[in-house]
């Protein structure tokens, strides 16, 4: 049975899309390619920054076989080093995935 998970990356302050430092931008350089690889594994169905006029924010749909997947791909994200997640699970898929 599949498992579906809406993912909330909350970033350090609003205005943090519009004002990264430099190294920041390279830790978020590297969150965009470690959720590419997992979305070409087969494991994110969409990802991607959410422009809130209150702070923008990010936003992944998961699928996973083991709930504890997601807490790996959360806990492995480069991200997590200036940002933190909420996570939440779905009720369904719709239409679901075949």
């Amino acid at each position: 049975m599949k498992h579906y998970f809406v993912l909330k990356l909350i970033p350090p302050r609003p205005d943090f899309a519009q004002h990264m430092t430099a190294e920041e931008r390279e830790v978020m350089l590297r969150h965009v390619e470690y959720w590419k690889d997992l979305m070409n594994r087969g494991f994110v169905l969409a990802f991607g920054p959410v422009l809130h006029p209150e702070g923008s924010y990010g936003l992944a749909v998961v699928e996973v076989d083991d709930p504890a997947q997601v807490i790996d791909f959360m806990a492995g994200d480069p991200a997590l080093s200036i940002c933190r997640y909420e996570h939440h699970p779905m009720m369904a898929m719709v239409p679901p995935r075949k």
